[in-house]
């Protein structure tokens, strides 16, 4: 297996009938590092003679069509080790999410190994996403690149357009399966392959590498009279995954379908589920903010210190969130920075063309003119004693939350009106502009109230004499 910049991420897909308001929703959390700021950025439609896409990871590269579609992505701050633009929504409302990443067995390695010239999770994105109209044609140009050029890992992969929701998983260099989520289903997604029964008679719902079962047969992977599992014939089953994944599975599940009762520590946590009750979009957030909250499982709680075991949804090394959400042409790209439970989702409109400033800049280190560095300053104040302070980021969290949603849905109706195109892009942009710097803004006063709390926290101080 290539060793590469792994995010250990949860994903969430959720189909148009189990949604309140009849929109498809795919999201995830891109987790990997602590300090590396994301960006947010906007591609223009156009046309790039010699386009050529060339890893700086490994060994992939291979030529681009010459005409481009606009799109949004959540970029690392630099390319030197890797492009990770991970998520975005195009101009004709195909949204990609790329990658959970996942982990093949030995058993089915050793017959396909994965290669140093395929392609690997920072390509991914950058080289399907700008060059698709519907989620059906982007598996179509990921099953060509992985024919042409092989696979270099183990990865889950989300795609939807305003119809229909897809995940798409690589088991070796050549074999992958893509499964249709069910318009009223959800699924959730966690650094493991997920999907289970196939079957090859269903074009509708499921697309396999050709070849696949020949593949399983031949090196008798597994029975012939048995359904063909793809989970039990391509995953992983360990210690691992019991401690680090299926408990996250079970809690996005025990959120969305309270009446089902499982155990966390399980193998035969299903896929494809149904909600109890119709899924909105603070839903999908509180599954990515989760950290087994009111469990005995909650690592946010020292009470739990002997039974938090398991790795939560949840965690400091988030790097960015993002929620994709897609209803006729309307299209949002919720997107938080940092650690989810602690932040907001801001409601971008993907078709802009001028990143808002704060959402451009930012390195590794600290910078107050970033907004993951602003998201995360306040952050880590409020860790400094979350007995003391995290209430006060919750509260403050959940006002701005609701403002940005309330803003988002004003500027709908204003957009929704205007129907001179250059004038629509000019509002988009300054609702981008907008939603942004709200967000920041009421950070910024979150900071300086913690700060103006702490100034008597240090361990210098001292009562003096009343007096000196």
């Amino acid at each position: 297996m290539i060793e590469s910049n792994h995010s250990a991420c949860t994903s969430i897909l959720i189909g148009k009938n189990a949604t309140t308001d009849g929109s498809i929703i795919i999201g995830r959390n891109e987790d990997d590092k602590p300090n590396c700021a994301k960006h947010l950025a906007f591609h223009e439609e156009k046309d790039i003679p010699n386009n050529h896409f060339k890893s700086n990871l490994n060994k992939f590269e291979m030529d681009l069509p010459t005409h481009r579609y606009a799109y949004s992505s959540t970029p690392n701050w630099s390319d030197k080790k890797g492009v990770y633009e991970e998520s975005g929504i195009n101009q004709f409302g195909v949204a990609m999410s790329a990658t959970e990443t996942t982990y093949a067995n030995d058993q089915v390695q050793s017959f396909d190994p994965f290669k140093k010239t395929g392609i690997i999770e920072e390509a991914m994105v950058t080289c399907i996403l700008p060059y698709v109209k519907t989620a059906r044609e982007a598996i179509a140009r990921f099953a060509k690149i992985i024919k042409d050029h092989t696979a270099g890992e183990s990865d889950g992969i989300l795609f939807a357009d305003p119809k229909e929701a897809w995940y798409f998983e690589i088991g070796t260099a050549h074999y992958w399966v893509a499964q249709r989520i069910p318009d009223d289903c959800y699924a959730v997604a966690a650094n493991e392959l997920a999907i289970q029964e196939i079957d090859f008679n269903d074009s509708d719902n499921f697309i396999t590498a050709p070849g696949l079962q020949k593949f399983v047969e031949e090196h008798n992977l597994w029975p012939n009279n048995k359904p063909f599992n793809w989970r039990r014939i391509f995953g992983t089953h360990n210690l691992l995954d019991l401690t680090y994944n299926t408990a996250r599975v079970w809690t996005g599940q025990r959120i969305l379908s309270p009446s089902i009762k499982q155990e966390p520590s399980s193998f035969d946590i299903p896929f494809i589920q149904k909600a109890d009750h119709p899924i909105s979009i603070t839903d999908a957030q509180r599954v990515l903010r989760d950290h087994y909250d009111g469990t005995k499982y909650d690592v946010a709680n020292p009470v739990n210190k002997d039974t938090a075991v398991y790795r939560p949804i949840s965690v400091d090394f988030t790097e960015e969130s993002h929620l994709l959400q897609l209803k006729g042409k309307d299209w949002i790209h919720w997107l938080s920075l940092g650690i989810t439970c602690q932040n907001v989702y801001v409601p971008f409109y993907p078709q802009g063309s001028v990143v808002p400033s704060f959402y451009r800049h930012g390195k590794d280190k600290y910078a107050s003119n970033s907004a993951y560095w602003i998201y995360k300053e306040a952050q880590v104040l409020a860790d400094r004693s979350w007995k003391d302070y995290g209430l006060q980021l919750y509260q403050a969290r959940n006002a701005t939350q609701q403002k940005l949603s309330q803003m988002r849905a004003e500027y709908d109706v204003k957009v929704d009106k205007e129907k001179d195109p250059a004038k629509k892009l000019d509002l988009i942009n300054k609702a981008n502009k907008d939603l942004a710097h709200t967000a920041v803004k009421d950070y910024q006063e979150l900071i300086g109230k913690l700060i103006t709390k702490q100034i008597k926290k240090s361990p210098l101080h001292f009562r003096r004499d009343p007096d000196l």
